[in-house]
């Protein structure tokens, strides 16, 4: 079997004590005179659990089979941080791909003038508020550098749907209801020892997301105590509510079968995209939607996302 290619693992942000992380797989193809363009991932899990390390096969493949840089990022998990200081950390990831630090351990083969943002479910949220500049008036956080695209796959992009709000025992997926006694660590969050940048794909703290989905209670492990509308992170509402004259180039891919992150919230972005399309402003986007598959279908290793690859050369091209 091959082997994973293995990281360079940098250190890009110390808050509040944790070390917070990020993977580089440097393309092997690329050089200092001809440097890869940056494909910068976030995981998914809700914005409550999960770690850069959960990575699909095809990210592992990006690097040799595209000419990519793929980086994936951590964060820091709510509800012992909030959604600002999740953004903040987001934010600091896109900066910290124009230092001299990113540029010598990766020996200037990666090229930050060309960045795209993507992320997996909350991840792919992630990208989308990042890449359009969504919520950071609101949170009081200032905006990260343009990047030139932005590839969400199967993302979160509103709370204020009515999955996010409705209780589900057990959730649709699973056949046993979640104990309080299961998760209670968690949800604390002035619980220090949940204070994290990064959890295992196998820890305790895996089950959060379900037992999230199944209580109904998404918007305030985010935003309790912050005095944050949900509203402010809702894409589509940013989107139809835009003056702007061009949107950054976005490519959507959601499994119409999706348990975890419904797949009405892809068609309400896609909506308002074309909405905006024919209010006359400049809007490039690609939507792919897959019959029949579930979430984190990409997992699978035959999945090559090659829709999405070629929408990542077209617009990081020089």
């Amino acid at each position: 079997m091959e082997s994973s290619p293995k990281p360079i693992e940098i250190l890009f942000k110390h808050a509040d004590g944790i070390d917070i992380y990020m993977d580089v797989y440097l393309s092997p193809s690329a050089s200092s005179k001809s440097p890869a363009p940056i494909l910068l991932w976030w995981h998914g899990g809700g914005l409550l659990q999960g770690t850069r390390k959960g990575v699909s096969p095809h990210h592992l493949r990006s690097p040799a089979n595209h000419n990519i840089t793929f980086v994936s990022a951590d964060y820091r998990l709510a509800p012992q941080f909030r959604f600002p200081t999740i953004l903040s950390d987001c934010a600091d990831a896109i900066k910290f791909l124009q230092t001299e630090k990113f540029r010598k351990a990766t020996e200037g083969r990666a090229d930050p003038a060309r960045v795209i943002l993507s992320g997996s479910s909350a991840g792919g949220w992630l990208s989308l508020l990042c890449g359009l500049g969504i919520g950071f008036d609101e949170i009081g956080v200032s905006k990260p550098p343009s990047v030139q695209g932005v590839v969400p796959i199967y993302p979160i992009t509103d709370l204020e749907d009515p999955f996010w709000k409705t209780t589900q025992r057990p959730v649709k997926y699973m056949d046993r209801v979640i104990a309080f006694e299961e998760v209670q660590p968690f949800l604390n969050p002035y619980d220090l020892e949940s204070q994290i940048a990064s959890s295992a794909l196998d820890s305790p703290r895996a089950i959060f997301y379900s037992y999230m989905v199944q209580e109904a209670i998404l918007a305030d492990l985010l935003l309790s105590d912050t005095n944050i509308p949900p509203g402010a992170f809702s894409v589509a509402r940013f989107l139809r509510s835009s003056n702007k004259s061009m949107i950054l180039p976005t490519y959507i891919v959601h499994g119409d079968q999706d348990l975890k992150v419904p797949v009405e919230q892809s068609r309400d972005v896609v909506k308002a995209l074309e909405e905006l399309k024919e209010r006359g402003a400049s809007v490039e986007y690609k939507y792919e939607e897959l019959p029949g598959l579930d979430h984190l279908f990409d997992r699978e290793p035959e999945c090559q996302m090659e829709k999405m690859y070629a929408f990542i050369e077209q617009v990081s091209r020089p």
